[in-house]
C-alpha cells in the first residue's frame, strides 16, 4: 500500500493513533493538517505536520491547504481522515471541492449536524428508542432554568468545536457540579473564558469510571456497518485539562454488547452514515444503557480497536481505496492505556477487570497509546517524561 498517502485532519492523540494505524498496517507513514500541532505528535517519526495554519477553520484557508497539499503528491492516493468534530463538519461542507483530489467517507453538513451535535443526536435516539440523559439547553446569556432533574449534573458545551478554542484557568471537557451555586460559578467561568455558545445541563447517570464504555463503528458505502467495536472504560483520564477522556480500555471479544451494538447499527444504517461513528455511553444502575453523544469520526481513544486486532486503517482502506467489502475486525482481548499503568492500578474501581488487564498486560496485549515500535529516542525520552508529568498532576489534584 505504498502509494497510499494517509492525511490526517487534526493536531492531538487521534491523530497519532490513526498514524500508528496506518504505519502498523500498512508500513506508510502519514501527514498531518491543522491549526497547530499538539504534544501528542512531538518527535514522532510515524506522522508529520505537512500544513500548520490559524486560519484553517477558514474554509477558503482549509481547501486551498488541501488542493496544495494533494497537488505536491500527484503519485499518490490522498487518503484524507478527520480526527476531531469540527473537521469532520468543515469537510462536510468543502466535499465537493476535495472529492476529485481525495479518498473520503464524509456525509453532508445536514447529515452531520443531525447526528454529530448533541442535540441532534438525542433527538435521534429518541425517535429510535435509544435512552440518552434528560438534558436542558441553556444559551449564552440566559437565566439558568428550574431543572426537571436532580443533583449533581452534569454540564458540558454544545458546540464542542467551539469549546476546544477557548483557553481559560479550569477548563474542563466535562464539569460535575453539585448544586446551582456551582453551576451558576460554572456558567459564569465558561462564559468569561470565551465560550459564547449554548451549554448542555444534563442528568448526572450514577456509577463509577467502569460503568462507562465507548463503542467506535465504520460504515460502509454500501450503507452497512460491518465493523464495530466496543471497549470497557477502566478508569477516566484524571489530569484537570483530561477529564471526560478515557485513560484505559480494556476490549474483550467475548464480553461485547451484542443487544446494543445492534441497535447502534440500525441508527447508523437509518441515518445513511458512511464512515466512522463513535458513541459515549454508561450503564445506568438498573443496567440499561444511557448514550451521550455521537461523535462524527473514530474517537479520541480509539486506538484500543488496533490494539485488539482491529485496525481502524483497514476499513478506510478497503472501502475507498481498494472499493471492496469491509472486513469483519477480528477481535482478541487487549488492555490500552494513556494514563500511565501504575496510577490505572491504584484508581480503576473494579479490582476482577484490573485483574483481568493486569493479566493481558503480562501476556503481552497492553498497549501504551502514544509510543509505537518505530519512534525513536526523542520520542521515548518525550513520552517518559510526560508520563512523569502525568502523575505530578493528578497528585496535585488529590
Amino acid at each position: 500500500m505504498a502509494g497510499v498517502l494517509p492525511v490526517l485532519l487534526g493536531g492531538d492523540a487521534n491523530v497519532y493513533g490513526m498514524a500508528r494505524s496506518f504505519y502498523e498496517a500498512y508500513g506508510v507513514h502519514s501527514v498531518a493538517v491543522c491549526k497547530k500541532t499538539l504534544p501528542a505528535l512531538a518527535h514522532s517519526r510515524l506522522v508529520q505536520a505537512a500544513v500548520q495554519n490559524p486560519r484553517l477553520e477558514e474554509d477558503e484557508v482549509f481547501t486551498a491547504a488541501l488542493q496544495a497539499l494533494a497537488g505536491a503528491y500527484p503519485d499518490k492516493t490522498c487518503l484524507l481522515v478527520s480526527c476531531a468534530d469540527g473537521y469532520t463538519m468543515q469537510l462536510a461542507r468543502c466535499r465537493k471541492e476535495l472529492a476529485p483530489l481525495y479518498r473520503f467517507a464524509c456525509q453532508p453538513p445536514e447529515v452531520v449536524q443531525s447526528l454529530g451535535t448533541k442535540e441532534g443526536f438525542a433527538a435521534v435516539c429518541a425517535a429510535n428508542g435509544l435512552r440518552t440523559p434528560q438534558s436542558v439547553t441553556l444559551a449564552c446569556g440566559a437565566p439558568l432554568p428550574d431543572l426537571p432533574f436532580g443533583w449533581p449534573v452534569i454540564v458540558k458545551p454544545a458546540d464542542s468545536p467551539a469549546y476546544w478554542n477557548c483557553r481559560f484557568p479550569g477548563k474542563r471537557k466535562v464539569y460535575l457540579v453539585q448544586d446551582r451555586t456551582e453551576l451558576e460559578q460554572t456558567v459564569a467561568t465558561v462564559a468569561q473564558g470565551g465560550y459564547t455558545g449554548a451549554l448542555l445541563l444534563q442528568e448526572y447517570i450514577p456509577g463509577p469510571d467502569t460503568a462507562l464504555g465507548v463503542v467506535n463503528a465504520y460504515c460502509a458505502r454500501d450503507g452497512s456497518v460491518p465493523w464495530m467495536v466496543q471497549g470497557q472504560v477502566l478508569l477516566q483520564e484524571r489530569t484537570p485539562e483530561g477529564v471526560g477522556n478515557y485513560g484505559a480500555i480494556l476490549t474483550e471479544p467475548a464480553r461485547q454488547d451484542t443487544a446494543l451494538l445492534a441497535s447502534l447499527a440500525g441508527l447508523l444504517r437509518q441515518s445513511g452514515w458512511h464512515g466512522f461513528a463513535n458513541f459515549d455511553f454508561k450503564y445506568a444502575p438498573n443496567g440499561t444503557p444511557v448514550l451521550f453523544e455521537m461523535n462524527p469520526r473514530q474517537g479520541r481513544a480509539s486506538y484500543a480497536c488496533t490494539a485488539a486486532g482491529a485496525n481502524l486503517a483497514l476499513p478506510l482502506v478497503e472501502d475507498l481505496v481498494q472499493q471492496q467489502p469491509v472486513t469483519l475486525p477480528g477481535l482478541h482481548p487487549a488492555v490500552w492505556h494513556t494514563a500511565p499503568w501504575p496510577l490505572v492500578r491504584r484508581r480503576c474501581p473494579d479490582k476482577n477487570l484490573l485483574r483481568r488487564a493486569e493479566k493481558l498486560r503480562r501476556n503481552g496485549c497492553g498497549c501504551r497509546h502514544l509510543l509505537a515500535r518505530g519512534e525513536g529516542p526523542a520520542r521515548w525520552m518525550w513520552y517518559w517524561v510526560r508520563q512523569g508529568a502525568y502523575g505530578r498532576k493528578t497528585r496535585q489534584e488529590r
